[in-house]
């Protein structure tokens, strides 16, 4: 089974999040879809993030309904920070009947240089990338690469995570079933 791996602090998942990983799923050679929860990016300040075990429940009601999308929790069980190479690492030996592929961005494209063991990911994993505005598709490693067009959306977990901060709705945002968890648990507030 091919499987896409994307990977994000999702904190929050939003409906961008998911029009993505469904998109992939029904437009490319992708089996399934796994909505990676990173608990910590190194390439990101933790103090803003909600916890962990709330991100991944935010995702998993997200994607409930959709067979073809799951939310994943391997790199809580990593050591952290997170790097996505040694969480294909894991992933391509525990589950040697699947074939792992990174779901991206072009924006964190025009960054995999700087990721740890860029070259090995570039070399061993095919990359689905979708057209971020603003960053062209640099192919700086030579990687397998899939361009996907999918939708472009400006949607921000920074800016939704602002507007519930001062209190204003993100409704249409976010995907209903998360709306409502965030409201019950004033996540964010």
């Amino acid at each position: 089974m091919k499987i896409g791996l994307y990977f994000g602090s999702f904190n929050p998942v939003h409906t961008g999040h998911c029009i993505i990983a469904n998109h992939m799923v029904q437009n490319t050679l992708l089996d399934r879809v796994w909505l990676v929860v990173s608990p910590q990016n190194p390439f990101k300040d933790t103090a803003s993030l909600l916890n962990e075990y709330h991100r991944l429940h935010l995702v998993n009601l997200a994607v409930q309904d959709e067979s073809k999308l799951k939310a994943c929790d391997i790199e809580f069980h990593l050591p952290r920070p997170s790097y996505t190479i040694d969480t294909l690492t894991y992933l391509s030996e525990k589950h040697p009947e699947h074939e792992f592929a990174v779901i991206m961005g072009s924006d964190s494209l025009q960054n995999l240089h700087k990721w740890k063991n860029a070259e090995i990911l570039a070399k061993n994993h095919r990359l689905y990338v979708y057209k971020r505005p603003g960053f062209e598709i640099i192919n700086r490693l030579n990687a397998t690469l899939e361009i996907v067009q999918a939708p472009l959306l400006e949607i921000s977990s920074t800016h939704i995570r602002e507007m519930l901060r001062t209190r204003k709705s993100v409704r249409y945002l976010v995907p209903d079933p998360v709306l409502e968890e965030i409201a019950l648990y004033h996540y964010y507030h």
